[in-house]
């Protein structure tokens, strides 16, 4: 892979080229198959040697992360950046307002003790035509614009998250390679409920501002509804999570 300068604020990097299907246009029996080897690759990317990085949350083409711990990346999502400007009034604006996203903070923040220090490779966009498979499983995993440093747990949360807006697909299938993936490969992770439930809350509210960002109102109110079903279940308890979890 080569890595180019920055271009109007913008880094990139060219690689070799694969070919594949993207993970969202599967069917149902065919992400069954595939997510075994997305789940390898995912602990590959963990493993990356992050040597001369530093800081936590979403990285620059120098390395650098801004925040100096992983809870304080998760509670800046209700702060604005530059990536995603005027969210906060548009929630305001439409009548929303902002009383779901800090109930969402307030969850979130009542879920950082049981985060862990780690500080490891993430994708954080596995979805949006991003991971490639052929017949053999996946081919590529594109587009590391939004990747960070922190507990790589958190992909796992992502897939958690958008299954369900896949019809598709079952639900039942991820929840069972998932545990059987990190059954195999170790200990089921500490805290393993509760670090998911932070991570559904952080990116439902990272969905959520994105939408008003771009005035996307029906999803709004869906990443909405998410939230508030989030923040008033207890610590670990999500809906999302099965029991057996």
């Amino acid at each position: 892979m080569t890595v180019l300068d920055g271009a109007e604020g913008w880094a990139y990097a060219v690689s070799g080229r694969v070919r594949g299907t993207a993970l969202d246009d599967l069917s149902g029996e065919a992400v069954a198959r595939t997510l075994p080897s997305l789940l390898r690759a995912l602990d590959a990317a963990a493993r990356v040697d992050l040597a001369g990085t530093s800081g936590y949350g979403i990285w620059a083409p120098d390395g650098r992360a801004p925040h100096a711990s992983w809870p304080e990346a998760l509670l800046a999502i209700g702060t604005e950046t530059p990536r995603v400007p005027g969210w906060r009034a548009a929630l305001v604006d439409s009548g929303i307002g902002l009383g779901p996203v800090e109930a969402g903070l307030s969850a979130l923040a009542a879920l950082t003790p049981c985060l862990p220090d780690a500080r490891r490779l993430i994708h954080g966009d596995l979805l949006s035509r991003n991971v490639l498979a052929g017949e053999a499983g996946i081919t590529g995993v594109l587009d590391w614009g939004n990747a960070l440093y922190g507990d790589p747990l958190y992909d796992a949360a992502w897939l958690l998250h958008w299954w369900p807006w896949y019809p598709g697909w079952r639900l039942g299938d991820l929840h069972a390679a998932l545990l059987t993936h990190w059954r195999a490969t170790g200990p089921t992770p500490a805290h393993l409920r509760e670090r998911l439930h932070a991570y559904l809350l952080h990116i439902a509210l990272d969905a959520l501002a994105y939408c008003a960002y771009r005035r996307r109102w029906d999803e709004v109110r869906a990443h909405v509804g998410t939230v508030l079903t989030l923040a008033s279940a207890d610590g670990g308890e999500s809906v999302l999570i099965p029991a057996g979890a």
